[in-house]
């Protein structure tokens, strides 16, 4: 299996374990972490992550090829028990609300705990069409909201959010969004300069690849948020300015390490989800990597892989 030495460079300099593990070092005790993972079918504890634990799980996205019946196979195989899960294929099914019940009930059977819904997207300023949203992650038990409004929608979102006490995390979609392109873009209008603050339920999905390529530093960015991050997607790329160059977790130059202490500082307490969006006919094998990375360095870290 290659891995992609890359000198462990990220935006912003440096990117070693504090320079005494290599990437090299992370990625095989990264493989021999799995068997120290969690094992296939046990139900993740209810509750939120404790001090020093990254809670992993997937984003299902990563298998929108793939109908419900795969993706918890896919589960069973990254040793993983929780998935934030989109209205794609059979996931989670918007409508009819039959099939939404039909799939929380799967995913129970399963022992998959749903950690969110989305990305779910808030186009319009129209309270008929938001709720409706906020009906169905209610109905599927969902503690999350993955959004994207606009601009226009937000108020719209923010009080339907405290109508149903139901956070909702903003995406990030990198420099091709005119709306939120990366994290500061949402805190700046969350808790804008001289004026008054939204709701504390609203706050940030950080997607890291697309906050990479806007030129931030992903790990600043999430201290600087601090309790505004309520969701995580992770990815990795060769080239920090390139959607398109996407490779498994730890074969490209994102900080993972960095991100994971940032995540301990603020004491997140929500889920890391990979976001896998290549090789989307056979997306197994490098999730398997990614997921066998991630647990390394975390081990190498001294945290806990939840």
């Amino acid at each position: 299996m290659r891995v992609f030495m890359d000198g462990g460079q990220g935006l912003n300099g440096p990117g070693n374990i504090g320079g005494m593990i290599t990437r090299r070092g992370f990625v095989a005790s990264g493989f021999a972490a799995v068997a120290a993972g969690l094992p296939p079918g046990v139900v993740a504890e209810a509750g939120t992550a404790s001090a020093g634990e990254i809670r992993l799980g997937v984003a299902s996205y990563s298998f929108h090829k793939f109908e419900r019946q795969h993706v918890l196979g896919f589960l069973k195989e990254l040793a993983c028990t929780r998935i934030n899960s989109k209205d794609v294929l059979d996931h989670l099914p918007m409508t009819p609300m039959e099939a939404t019940d039909a799939a929380v009930a799967a995913y129970r059977a399963a022992g998959i705990t749903l950690t969110g819904g989305g990305v779910i997207y808030f186009p319009k300023a129209d309270e008929a069409d938001v709720r409706a949203k906020f009906v169905y992650a209610r109905r599927a038990g969902l503690p999350l909201i993955v959004g994207a409004p606009t601009h226009a929608s937000l108020p719209v979102v923010e009080k339907l959010v405290k109508e149903f006490d139901l956070p909702v995390a903003i995406h990030n979609h990198g420099p091709e969004d005119s709306e939120w392109p990366s994290p500061i873009d949402i805190l700046a209008v969350l808790e804008p300069k001289g004026g008054p603050t939204m709701d504390a339920r609203m706050g940030l999905c950080v997607d890291v690849g697309h906050c990479a390529r806007t030129g931030i530093d992903v790990a600043a960015a999430i201290r600087r948020a601090g309790p505004r991050v309520l969701g995580v997607h992770i990815k990795d790329l060769a080239d920090m300015r390139v959607k398109e160059s996407q490779v498994a977790v730890g074969d490209g130059k994102m900080p993972v390490a960095e991100i994971f202490r940032a995540l301990v500082a603020i004491e997140y307490k929500g889920t890391v989800d990979l976001e896998y969006e290549i090789h989307d006919d056979d997306p197994l094998p490098g999730m398997v990597k990614s997921f066998a990375y991630m647990r390394g360095v975390l081990a190498g870290l001294g945290y806990r892989a939840g």
